[in-house]
């Protein structure tokens, strides 16, 4: 929701080297023909991009459709792909301009035409779905075509918006395939990525083939790939074990992540820095216990994060005191400054003065999909209630529930985890804390939305970072959320599978097409 999203460039460590094995003595054509399955707890939400922001669908989005622009591995600037060439028109930061490659063709043999992308974008905005990615596009004014070119005008200047479009937010559709005011729903997917779909059953798998036709950033499409979706990380351990698998991301359970060996010889570790980051999200609408500040900085003022991190998480996640994790340009501890320990007595006090009935009762909602989604659940109620201040329901949902639950304000809290969507600060910014922003909780602050505006002025993107310090600091008081960690990035794979360590980083981009055989 997305996946996940500045992180800087990963640092990749891999831990374990493959060792020679008796694979190494098949037939080298029968090993490249053979499919690389790729395992995962992540769920999707929708094969159409207009109704997905979130990182189990944005996976699939990365490798079956296309995007004018995209990421290198490791990038911190947008590439084209799609299109031949990008630029902003002035230095106004209000239009800016692509012209689309030539020769690029749907699954169906038609070629992509700029009527397809302006399609593509208008279509995002009008279905305005409450769990699609819309609200990225929020500057988005409108679109316009002419020949090969595709302008985009915005309504305030936003640097950021190459960055924006190279997301699966940006993903082209052939408009003959998709309807124009709904989302598509017969399960199939017809873009120009580097693969071709071929068949998906929900939430168990996907089948992908490389795009032989496939024109764009990518130089080599990859190995036939087999996704396979997990209900949760113990399931997916087992298959692990079973070697049903070749390779596992996001995520095996955190104790068998603390216990991983760089000398086991049958498997290959990657470990790498991560800006994924998890929050407590609090409704902050008049409806809801939480919505007097008071009460959410009461909340921020007991919760014990390296407890939670330790117990939990087993040390394989970071306590994050900031809605900007670390190693992304902006970061702080605006909520390590504001809330420096657990401190009941003061929490108490901001209940009083607060006026409310305590304990004060309210929901905590998670997704199904991760042990350690239940535990962690379990060790904030206790945290809580072990105060006297709180009492907390909690409660588990489908993944799609869940979404909606949240969406439709039906829960007081909630813990979400957020994946860079593109690797600059702002993919923190106004998904999280704008006005209709991709939470859903009701927060709208005038000083927040003029940070994020004055932090998307600048081409130079360094000359944001104190309107993003500025922003976590008014986070850090009017709580809307309560950032709890940050995840290191594990991958594993057996020794026969390379690429590995290239599956994801910090730009947002699940590339299946660097794993290959060795």
């Amino acid at each position: 929701m997305r996946s996940v999203r500045m992180r800087v460039l990963a640092s990749l460590l891999v831990l374990a080297i493959a060792a020679i094995g008796g694979w190494q003595l098949l037939p080298a054509q029968q090993k490249a023909d053979r499919t690389i399955s790729v395992g995962t707890t992540d769920s999707v939400t929708s094969l159409d991009p207009a109704g997905a922001y979130d990182a189990g669908s944005w996976a699939l989005f990365n490798n079956v459709f296309q995007s004018l622009l995209t990421f290198e591995p490791g990038g911190a600037s947008p590439v084209t792909d799609a299109a031949s060439d990008c630029a902003f028109a002035g230095n106004a930061l209000t239009v800016y301009r692509c012209t689309l490659r030539q020769g690029l063709r749907f699954p169906s043999g038609r070629e992509v035409t700029a009527a397809d992308v302006k399609y593509s974008f208008d279509r995002v905005k009008r279905i305005n779905s409450d769990v699609g990615p819309a609200s990225l596009l929020d500057t988005l004014q409108s679109v316009s075509v002419d020949g090969p070119t595709v302008s985009f005008r915005l309504t305030a200047p936003d640097a950021t918006f190459p960055y924006k479009i190279a997301t699966g937010a940006g993903s082209i559709v052939d408009r003959t395939h998709y309807p124009a005011n709904r989302l598509r729903t017969d399960g199939g997917a017809d873009g120009t990525g580097p693969y071709v779909l071929t068949s998906y059953t929900k939430d168990r798998q996907a089948r992908l083939t490389p795009n032989e036709s496939y024109r764009g950033a990518v130089q080599h499409t990859g190995r036939r790939v087999l996704m396979r979706y997990y209900k949760d990380s113990a399931a997916l351990e087992k298959a692990w074990r079973a070697r049903r698998v070749d390779v596992a991301a996001r995520t095996l359970p955190p104790a068998v992540l603390a216990e991983l060996s760089p000398s086991d010889p049958d498997q290959r570790v990657t470990e790498s820095d991560s800006t994924e980051t998890r929050d407590l999200v609090l409704n902050v609408r008049e409806n809801s216990p939480l919505h007097d500040r008071r009460v959410r900085q009461a909340l921020a003022a007991v919760i014990n994060r390296e407890r939670l991190v330790s117990q939990v998480y087993r040390g394989t996640t970071d306590p994050l005191y900031s809605l900007i994790p670390a190693g992304v340009t902006g970061h702080t501890t605006s909520f390590f400054d504001a809330y420096p320990k657990p401190d009941p007595q003061r929490a108490r006090k901001l209940l009083d003065a607060a006026g409310v009935s305590m304990p004060v009762r309210f929901t905590y909602g998670y997704a199904e999909g991760r042990e350690s989604a239940v535990a962690e659940a379990a060790e904030l109620k206790r945290q809580l209630e072990a105060t006297g201040l709180f009492y907390v329901t909690t409660k588990a949902y489908p993944w799609a529930d869940f979404q909606q639950r949240y969406a439709d304000g039906r829960l007081d809290a909630y813990g979400v985890g957020w994946v860079a969507d593109f690797p600059d600060p702002d993919t923190f910014s106004g998904p999280l804390v704008g006005t209709d922003g991709s939470l859903k909780n009701g927060y709208s602050s005038e000083a927040a939305d003029r940070l994020v505006r004055d932090g998307r002025r600048y081409e130079d993107r360094s000359r944001a970072v104190d309107d993003f310090k500025s922003l976590q600091d008014v986070v850090a008081q009017d709580v809307p959320l309560i950032p709890l960690w940050q995840r290191k990035e594990y991958v594993l794979s057996t020794e026969d599978v390379g690429g590995a360590q290239y599956l994801s980083d910090a730009t947002g981009v699940f590339r299946l097409w660097r794993l290959d055989w060795i």
